[in-house]
This record gives structure tokens, sequence and C-alpha cells, in this order.
């Protein structure tokens, strides 16, 4: 296949993807609200580089004071403390994927800060002039972001916030645990009774007033850090673990691998790549209709896409649009890899677009002979390869005794260089599956009898074969993939 297919913005993509799914459409608006998500992360990312330049250059703390403390009016503080920064870095980039549980987030943030200065105000009277300020622009932020409430339509991916409530608690009890003992052993001027509070305080303090507002007469510096890093450690996991992306859930198998299975049959004849959308570790989203799907996997964020949709062209839009919206509502980056020529442009024409990476070989067997000087370098190799005594074998997956497909496992799994494997477009990953029978294996001897190469391909409509699976032993004569070539 020739085209891998990219995002454009998601701005882009609202603006050309066809109005047909469902009825609500996870896009950004057309106003001024649709800015604020983006405005919003970019004002995080300042106060994390604020707070990151004065924890990190404490010499730089007094002359950037007028900075953080117009910042700390403005929006929301900027300690000097790394552990704020990374939170910060999390928050803008949720922020800026429209996530929901940010926006809820900062809000709280908001309302934290503004009862804060409510409260000093109560106690102290004379500073009504200098809180009424902030007072007034945290309200102010307050009520943008529920007015812009609908811009934020990404949510958190379903299972994320008990995680997240797990990894706040365990960290929590395992920090208390460490703590506690560290100050029994190291630290004898705090007695039972003190020791658990005094960790608690420093485990919350830390995300304000960072390591430092941990310190205690009586207590080494090095515990109070130590109890500060616990705390940043946890508070930067939860955080973490709340907004990250993880794998789709709803993987194929069962009926979903059987609809796959019949669409492939009966529109898979044009493409060479459709069999391989019957990958288990993939999600499929259908068209309304369900005569199209698309097969993807989310990685690091990104729903990947493989090949062109399978099923009916004319049901193609409306399977690209449904896998879309699915990307938008769940804050997730669309890319696809190994579309061909028809399916780029059916991708572009709902908003991506497309660069072309390679091309695809196709071999036909009625025209395909080792004859003439184009041909020579092939040739020799092929010759080569037969002088030295080697034979091949050519059988369907469902031809073979299971001992020997058991065998011809083991030694493919031996030769692979690494345990990752490439090709998600382009190989199913799973030699030898027993739904996989029309599958071919070509396998090449020594003269002495002994497997030296495997290559395996998948079906492709009636008659046609794509390749799946390529691996020899270091051992084997050079030349020995042409031959299998020549021999299928």
């Amino acid at each position: 296949m020739s085209d891998v297919v990219v995002a454009d913005p998601p701005q882009k993509m609202a603006e050309h993807a066809p109005k047909v799914v469902s009825e609500r459409r996870y896009v950004p608006g057309i106003g001024w609200e649709s800015r604020v998500p983006r405005l919003m992360s970019w004002v995080c990312y300042f106060v994390a580089f604020l707070a990151f330049l004065t924890a990190l250059f404490p010499v730089l703390r007094r002359l950037l004071k007028p900075v953080r403390s117009l910042v700390d009016v403005l929006f929301i503080a900027g300690p000097p403390n790394l552990a704020w920064v990374v939170l910060m870095v999390i928050l803008a980039s949720a922020l800026a994927k429209r996530k929901r549980a940010a926006w809820g987030f900062l809000i709280l943030l908001e309302v934290v800060e503004t009862i804060y200065m409510v409260v000093i105000w109560a106690n102290v009277p004379d500073v009504f002039p200098a809180v009424l300020v902030p007072i007034f622009i945290n309200f102010t932020v307050i009520v943008v972001l529920l007015l812009c409430r609908r811009e934020f339509f990404a949510i958190v991916q379903h299972g994320n916030g008990w995680r997240a409530a797990a990894t706040f608690v365990v960290g929590l009890l395992l920090s208390i645990l460490i703590g506690y003992i560290i100050l029994t052993f190291l630290a004898g001027s705090l007695d039972r009774v003190q020791r658990a509070p005094y960790v608690v305080h420093g485990f919350f303090d830390v995300i304000f007033n960072g390591p430092s507002g941990t310190f205690r007469p009586g207590v080494p510096r090095e515990i109070a850090w130590i109890i500060g890093l616990l705390g940043s450690a946890t508070f930067i996991a939860t955080a973490y673990v709340f907004f990250r992306p993880r794998h789709n859930e709803r993987l194929i198998h069962g009926e979903t691998e059987v609809e796959i299975r019949e669409l492939v049959t009966e529109y898979g004849k044009d493409d060479s790549l459709a069999y391989f959308a019957t990958r288990r570790d993939k999600s499929a989203i259908y068209s309304p209709n369900k005569r199209a799907v698309v097969t993807y996997r989310v990685v690091m964020g990104v729903s990947l896409a493989s090949a062109d949709p399978v099923g009916d062209q004319e049901a193609w839009p409306q399977a690209i649009e449904a896998w879309l919206e699915e990307a938008r509502r769940h804050a997730w980056a669309p890319a696809v890899m190994g579309a061909s020529k028809t399916g780029a442009e059916a991708y572009e024409r709902a908003g991506l677009s497309a660069i072309e990476l390679g091309d695809e070989a196709i071999l036909e067997f009625r025209d395909f002979q080792l004859d003439g000087r184009h041909m020579r370098a092939v040739r020799q190799a092929v010759h080569r390869v037969e002088r030295a005594g080697y034979t091949s074998r050519v059988r369907r997956h469902y031809e073979i005794p299971e001992a020997e497909m058991a065998e011809a496992i083991k030694v493919a799994d031996e030769w692979r260089d690494t345990d990752n494997e490439r090709g998600f477009s382009m190989a199913l990953g799973r030699l030898g599956d027993p739904l996989d029978g029309r599958c071919v294996l070509v396998e090449v001897f020594d003269a002495e009898g002994t497997l030296q190469s495997v290559l395996s391909f998948s079906p492709w409509g009636e008659k046609g074969l794509s390749l799946d699976l390529m691996r020899r032993s270091r051992t084997s004569e050079n030349g020995v993939v042409e031959f299998m070539v020549a021999e299928l």
C-alpha cells in the first residue's frame, strides 16, 4: 500500500468532516468559546515554566517575584516546586485536548483559590483592597469556564477514575508507612504520636511549598526531602493515571470477528490488506448500517487505523466519521497507516491529510518468470540456492499437521531479532491460528532436511495472497527468500 494518512488539527477536521453519524458531535465550536481551552492550556504551561525556573534556580525567585505575584492574582499559584510543574504540564496537556476532567479540576483550583482569598479577607479585614482584585478575577475565570463547558467534551477513559483513586490511596499509605519507619529509626525528637501527623502534613504540604515545606526543627533535612518526594511522586502518579490514554478495551472477538470476515469475503478482493483487519488486538467501529468498518488500535493516545476501511465503499465515509468521532470524544489523535490511494482520498475528504510513503509490489502469477535480463540477479540467487540442495514445500495452513505447524512456529520465533513485532497494518501476528486455514505457508529445507526459512501469506480475495510473515535462519543460504517466492 502506498499511503500513510495523518490527522490535521481538530479545528480543521471539524471544518471538513461530514455531519452525519451521531446526534452529538464532539467538535470545537466556532465562537470565542472554542479558543478558551487552548488559552487556558497556554496559561498553565506558563505557570509550569515559571515554577520550573524558580524551583531550579533559586537566585531567580526574587527577580521573578513580581511576575509570580501577578500570576497568583490573575490565575493560580505557581510555587517553586517541581511536583507542581509536572502537575501543571499534565493539566495543560489535558486542557488542550479538551478533556472534561481537566475543566473540572481547573474550576476546583479556582474555587479553592477564591475561598482562600475570602478566608484571608475574613480574618484580616484590612487586606480587602488587596484581595478584591484576585477574587473578582478568579470568579470571572470560573464563569468563563462554566460558559465554555461544551468546549470540553473529551472524556477520561472509563476506569481511569478508580485507578487514579487507588493510586493515590496506595501512595499515601506507603508514604505514611515509609515516613513513620524512617522517623522511628532516624529522628528521635518526634514521639510516636507526632510521627504520623508529621508525615501526612509533609505529604500534602509538598504540593504547595515543595519538599522544603516539610522542614521542622529536630528533623533532619534529608528525611523531610524523602517525605516530600514521596508526596510529589504520589500526586504526579495520580494525575498521570487519571488523564493518561489507555488501549481501547473494545477489542475484536467472537461475533465481531465473524462480521469482519464476512465483509472481507464480500468486499476484500480489491484490498490486499483487508484480511489483516481481523487482528484481535485491534478495535472495530462500524458505519451505522454496518456495511463498512474501520479497525484501529489506541497507542500512546493515538487512534491508529490500519489501512482502508473494510466493506462497501459507499459506507466508508460514515465508518470513518464514526471512528473520528470516537477519537475526538476520547481526545485521541487519529492517524492511519498503510492506506491505498482510494482509502487515502476517503480519509482526506474526512479532514485528514495524506503523505505518500512507499509503493506496493504486486506479482501476477500468470506473468511471473525468471527469464530475461531484468530478472538476472533473482535468477542467479534462485539457482545458487538450488545448487546448495535446498527444497521447498507449499501448503495451505489447514493442510499442515499440528506437530509440523508447531515446529514451524517454534523456529520462526527463534529466528526473530527482537521481541517487538512490526507491521501493524500488514501482519496477522498469529501464525498457526486455526481460523486462518486458507493462509499459505512456504517452507524451505536445506540438503539435510533442516527447516531454514518460512513465508506465510494471508488470503487476498479468492485467488490472491498477501505477505504476512517472513523469517529465515541466519545460517541459511543467501538468496533463500528469492527462492521461496519463485517456488510459490
